[in-house]
């Protein structure tokens, strides 16, 4: 009972996460448009049937019954091709578009409001309204990792011993358990206990796990003394590293292999103990490379999507397994957060931090797929507004006259060409998540 209970709360913390996410998005395009004078007839977060709504000046804020998009209704931002032509409401969103549940007005506006669209501002303002809305889950995700990194930390080795070994067994030993006759392993024999905190090797502060073992490795048959905290007192021993093999690893921590693809070993001190995992706090300076790598991966899997989708329906209807790197759904993603927060084995804070990660994700992921260069999405709307000022811009350079702003309108056929695909990506991953989901804990 405690399991469901939890996995439901993971799954109900993502969703409003995710609630808020888009909420944010929209208030990104919703407050630069408002700055700028352009009409906006609606502002609602989810699509289908209306729940709940207030007008708000000339705009009605809403919630709507499917949480899972959310829009705002601008006039003019599909151009209608010349400035006296009269230009109509669309939306920010596509969702919308798919059910048919369009924004108020219908039809063509009135002059005052024709004259408040979108498409009459600079180049510049439109820029700033379309990128307003990723820009918005960008800083949202720098906040999430932020808390996760800083506040919350990473698991990583720490200088506090996890486990000692009774006996030094080489890189070659099969057997993991110790026989008479067996050395005995210089750690143990120090009296090094597991709790224990090495602060110090001969007199020098030890920073990182990493730093200690290059001291005890490159020592066999040095005495050294190390100084721990147990129970919080400081406690001088002195150990003695044995020589032994151990595999040989790079700096990225692989093992080494020889050109027969044999691991390498190497003659090396050994004290038999092992690091126990913690959580450790990051500095600020990482939060940013985190989010690029994230957006990195985002983008790759953006990149090699149609191959990607095809690994998901064979998976989807075939005995293929999931690509736990792959595109997921919203289902796949709450499956996941219910999964992390019903994990008895994590600590809670290790759970909350897991599930602000999977939102700080979620908000890279709308932020970079928000930018692809496709309408409806915010960086096709970007992209027309672009190509329009090149093409003014050449025929005021050829001394020619104001050709007007690009009849965007007959794109939307190639619009709705788009959010098909995109819908029927979703739903593909939608089933592939209920059939053969990604699965963290088996």
């Amino acid at each position: 009972m405690e399991t469901a209970v939890a996995f439901a709360l993971g799954v109900l913390v993502i969703a409003i996460g995710l609630i808020v996410s888009i909420a944010l998005h929209e208030w990104g395009h919703y407050f630069p448009a408002k700055k700028f004078g352009v009409y906006i007839s609606q502002f609602m977060i989810g699509f289908g049937p209306t729940l709940f709504s207030r007008m708000r000046g000339e705009t009605e804020v809403g919630i709507k019954a499917i949480p899972l998009g959310g829009y705002v209704a601008m006039a003019g931002m599909y151009s209608p091709g010349t400035s006296e032509s009269a230009s109509a409401v669309s939306t920010t969103g596509f969702l919308d578009t798919v059910t048919g549940e369009g924004p108020v007005p219908d039809g063509d506006l009135p002059i005052d409001i024709e004259e408040r669209s979108f498409y009459r501002l600079p180049l510049y303002q439109r820029i700033i309204i379309m990128l307003g809305g990723p820009v918005m889950n960008l800083l949202v995700a720098i906040a999430l990792y932020a808390v996760v990194l800083v506040g919350f930390g990473v698991p990583g080795l720490s200088l506090k011993v996890g486990s000692v070994s009774e006996c030094v067994l080489a890189a070659t030993e099969t057997r993991t358990e110790c026989q008479p006759g067996d050395a005995a392993a210089p750690g143990a024999v120090a009296g090094i206990l597991p709790g224990d905190r090495i602060v110090a090797v001969s007199g020098e502060p030890v920073e990182s796990w990493f730093a200690l073992t290059e001291s005890i490795r490159l020592s066999p048959g040095t005495p050294l003394s190390i100084t721990v905290l147990r129970d919080q007192v400081p406690l001088d021993l002195s150990l003695t590293p044995l020589l032994t093999e151990r595999y040989a690893f790079n700096d990225q921590g692989e093992i080494v292999l020889d050109d027969a693809s044999n691991p390498l070993v190497e003659n090396v001190g050994f004290v038999g103990i092992s690091s126990a995992i913690e959580n450790q706090r990051q500095s600020p300076a990482a939060v940013l490379p985190a989010v690029w790598d994230n957006a990195l991966g985002v983008g790759q899997v953006i990149a090699t999507l149609p191959q990607r989708l095809v690994d998901t329906a064979q998976a989807a209807f075939g005995p293929e397994e999931r690509d736990p790197d792959g595109p997921i759904s919203v289902v796949g993603v709450g499956r996941i957060a219910g999964e992390i927060a019903s994990v008895d084995s994590l600590a809670i804070r290790d759970r909350v931090a897991s599930l602000i990660g999977i939102l700080a994700s979620l908000n890279v992921a709308l932020f970079v797929f928000n930018l692809v260069p496709l309408l409806p999405l915010d960086g096709g709307h970007i992209v027309v507004g672009v190509v329009d000022a090149l093409r003014r811009k050449y025929h005021h350079l050829r001394g020619k006259p104001d050709p007007g702003p690009i009849n965007a309108s007959r794109l939307l056929p190639l619009t709705l060409v788009v959010i098909v695909i995109l819908g029927g990506m979703s739903l593909l991953l939608m089933y592939a998540d209920i059939v053969s989901p990604i699965r963290l804990f088996s």
